[in-house]
């Protein structure tokens, strides 16, 4: 569990994958994992065996499980100690680098560095263009830019690449579709001209949340957003507030720091522990601190791999695609035919806001009088149309009202089923008084984390409603007095939703 050595070589027998021997971790592994095993999972080598470089790296907070190449990894809530492992050609370019740091040994480092992958994000780089960081460190920066573009594979079915250079203000070099492959941008990042002035991070995430990631630039949509803000030093701004707005819109920032401040520097630094304030988490996956810009090299792997890593942007989770909304419906008699019609145009009205696909936000409905029905889970469709459709197809059903045992229904058949990373929200549609009781379904519902919202409609009660609704009650139930005005509430309720989310501490 202790690695003594930064940096060595391990050599793995034929036949060396055992299940005795475990793995914790993906991409990142925890100290004590089989070093062989690790590189089988993660595809360095396969069972016949070969030599691996391994990489000392600091503890983790999480280390997350997952099945590759025949070797299942197990998932850690934390360790002390980490280590990445790749083949012992980039070790030795690495090494190459470290005795001779001329061109040709770059240009060696960056031919191994290639990944290939299935990676498919939309990335924009700030680039730190200030004075501090000298004219050297500043063509050192954009080596490791080159490099990391290499080691992306940029292509339109890929990553693609961006760059927005920052000092007092700042501008962009490139959107991201200006280069459809490594070498053209590799090219274009080596004529970048140095700007000058201030460190003005927080001006800049501003500007790349408001220009940056638009269609016109080049914007996917179904790519994830990401920024990496490459820092010399410190920010000579706040970021706080810029990095949350970014965040809010979907954007997953990355913090690269190069040389941190010294202890007679500290207090220089406007915002003392600016990177954990930007980044939405503060496990150390967001943020890379490098000791000094010629060991920059180092962390291209690292970066690039965590940048690949779709499945843990959890910064690109906004309020439109990171819930499990289950709508409740009432189709009792007093509502009637053209009235559930109505009923079902509100709840398309909210469904068709939403990010709606297996890995955004999920639908499900049931319909209830004395008796309940799933009308369709959480799993049954994944895209918006299917969604608008299914709710078009459901039938007026008619009956009593039992609203208490319409909420124990859907919490066992929708919320019990949602996925861990989800908020589970339930939207209640009723037009009068229950004839059992809501209370007691209703709190077990928000203990089990649903968030609930009530729609009154007509004769529904005031108090039912109200001991349906999640604190505070004001912000969770409404009441209007006709089905036909139901469509009033529909930008207020998402409003609602989405203050709700951002709200939430992220970290």
């Amino acid at each position: 569990g202790k690695i003594i050595n930064p940096e060595f070589i391990a050599k793995c027998p034929p036949g060396c994958q055992d299940v005795k021997h475990r793995v914790y971790g993906t991409d990142i592994y925890a100290s004590f994992s089989s070093v062989c095993n690790a590189a089988i999972h993660s595809g360095i080598i396969d069972n016949s065996g070969g030599k691996v470089l391994v990489q000392k790296v600091a503890g983790h907070s999480g280390y997350r499980g997952s099945f590759s190449n025949g070797v299942r990894s197990l998932s850690l809530p934390r360790w002390r100690e980490s280590f990445l492992v790749s083949g012992t050609a980039l070790g030795w370019a690495f090494a190459a680098c470290k005795k001779d740091s001329n061109q040709k040994a770059l240009k060696i480092l960056s031919v191994f560095l290639y990944l290939s992958s299935d990676c498919k994000v939309d990335l924009s780089f700030l680039m730190d263009g200030s004075w501090s960081i000298g004219k050297r460190r500043f063509q050192l920066q954009k080596r490791f830019l080159g490099n990391v573009a290499q080691a992306l594979g940029i292509g339109s079915a890929g990553p693609l690449m961006g760059i927005v250079q920052y000092g007092d203000d700042p501008s962009t070099e490139f959107n991201l579709k200006t280069y459809a492959n490594s070498k053209d941008l590799r090219n274009a990042i080596e004529k970048i001209q140095q700007k000058g002035g201030l460190s003005n991070v927080g001006k800049a995430l501003s500007f790349v949340n408001k220009n940056f990631f638009l269609d016109a630039n080049g914007n996917r949509g179904g790519a994830p957003n990401v920024v990496v803000v490459m820092v010399d030093g410190w920010p000579t701004d706040r970021v706080e507030e810029a990095s949350r707005l970014a965040r809010e819109s979907g954007i997953n920032i990355f913090f690269v720091t190069v040389e941190a401040a010294a202890q007679s520097e500290k207090q220089n630094v406007v915002e003392p522990n600016f990177v954990d304030k930007a980044v939405c988490r503060t496990s150390g996956f967001y943020s890379i601190n490098v000791p000094s810009w010629f060991s920059l090299h180092k962390v291209v792997q690292p970066l690039v791999k965590r940048v690949c890593d779709t499945e843990r942007l959890a910064c690109s989770k906004t309020c439109l695609n990171a819930a499990d909304i289950g709508f409740v419906i009432d189709g009792s008699s007093s509502v009637g035919t053209g009235n559930f019609r109505t009923v079902l145009q509100f709840v398309a009205n909210i469904s068709k806001e939403f990010e709606i696909s297996d890995t955004d936000t999920r639908i499900g409905a049931v319909q209830y009088t004395y008796e309940q029905r799933l009308e369709f889970s959480f799993d049954k469709y994944s895209t918006k149309q299917d969604v608008l459709n299914a709710i078009k197809r459901i039938s007026y059903w008619s009956g009593g009202t039992s609203t208490g045992a319409a909420i124990s229904y859907a919490s066992e058949q929708l919320f019990s089923k949602s996925k861990p990373n989800k908020r589970k929200i339930m939207i209640l549609i009723t037009d009068g008084r229950s004839y059992d009781d809501v209370s007691v379904p209703a709190m077990a519902a928000h203990q089990n984390g649903v968030i609930a919202y009530s729609i009154g409609v007509a004769w529904a009660a005031p108090d039912e409603l109200e001991a349906i609704a999640s604190d505070p009650a004001k912000e969770h139930s409404f009441f209007v007095d006709d089905f036909d005005n139901l469509y009033r509430y529909v930008n207020q309720l998402i409003q609602n939703i989405c203050t709700e989310f951002n709200s939430q501490p992220r970290n």
